[in-house]
C-alpha cells in the first residue's frame, strides 16, 4: 500500500525536504527515477519532446556507467539531472558512511554540477540528511504515480496522478523496467491532459 500524494503532516515533519515548488503560474514538475535505461528513458524523452516539456531525471550512477549514450541525451535535450545514489541504496538499511560514499560515487559518475538529490524509496535518516552539504536539495514529491506497482492498473495510475496534481506539484514517475508498462501508458495521457489545460512542464533547477 502507498499514498498517491504526500500528506501535509509528512511535509511538516521534514520541512528541509522539497515536496513541491510554490508557483504563481500553471507549472508542474515531472521527475523520473532509476534510469537511464535504453528504450525506456528514450521513450520518455520522445514523449516529453512532443509537448516541449522539460523534466528532472534522478539517475542511478551504475546505470549512467552502463548507458552513457542514453544519459548524454538528457542534458542535450535540456532536462535537469539529479543524484539517486550509485546503487539505489535504501538509507534506512545502510550505515551512514556507506550511504554518503554511495552518493559521492554517483556524483563522480554524473560528472556535472547538480545540487539535486532524491533518496531511493524516499528513505533517508535524519542523521544522513544532516551530513549532506547544506546546499544539497533533497527532492521528494507530492504526487506518486505508483507506476511501479504490479497491483495497480495503468488506467488507475493515470487517473490518480491527474487527480492529485496541482500547480507546483512534483510528480514521480520511473524510467525503469519494472515501471515501464504503467508509465508508458500513463505518461502520454498525463502530458496531454495538462497540456490541454495550459500547464507548463518545467525542470527543477540543478543549482541554487
Amino acid at each position: 500500500m502507498f499514498l498517491h500524494y504526500s500528506p501535509f503532516w509528512l511535509k511538516a515533519l521534514y520541512p528541509r525536504y522539497i515536496w513541491h515548488i510554490p508557483v504563481s503560474e500553471k507549472k508542474i514538475f515531472l521527475t523520473f527515477d532509476d534510469g537511464p535505461i535504453p528504450d525506456i528513458t528514450e521513450f520518455v524523452l520522445e514523449e516529453l519532446a512532443k509537448f516541449n516539456a522539460k523534466a528532472t531525471f534522478f539517475c542511478i550512477g551504475d546505470n549512467v556507467r552502463k548507458h552513457p549514450d542514453v544519459f548524454a541525451k538528457l542534458a542535450q535535450q535540456g532536462h535537469s539531472i539529479g543524484n539517486h545514489t550509485f546503487n539505489h541504496m535504501n538509507g534506512w538499511k545502510t550505515q551512514d558512511d556507506l550511504y554518503l560514499d554511495n552518493i559521492s560515487k554517483c556524483d563522480v559518475q554524473l560528472n556535472m554540477q547538480t545540487s539535486l538529490f532524491r533518496p531511493p524509496y524516499g528513505r533517508i535518516s535524519r542523521a544522513q540528511a544532516r551530513l549532506l552539504p547544506a546546499d544539497r536539495k533533497i527532492v521528494m514529491w507530492d504526487v506518486l504515480s505508483g507506476d511501479f506497482s504490479a497491483d495497480m492498473t495503468s488506467e488507475t495510475c493515470l487517473r490518480k496522478s491527474i487527480k492529485h496534481t496541482r500547480p507546483g506539484s512534483i510528480i514521480l514517475f520511473h524510467d525503469s523496467i519494472k515501471a515501464s508498462k504503467n508509465m508508458q501508458f500513463a505518461l502520454p495521457g498525463f502530458l496531454s491532459h495538462f497540456a490541454e489545460k495550459g500547464f507548463e512542464f518545467a525542470a527543477i533547477p540543478m543549482t541554487n
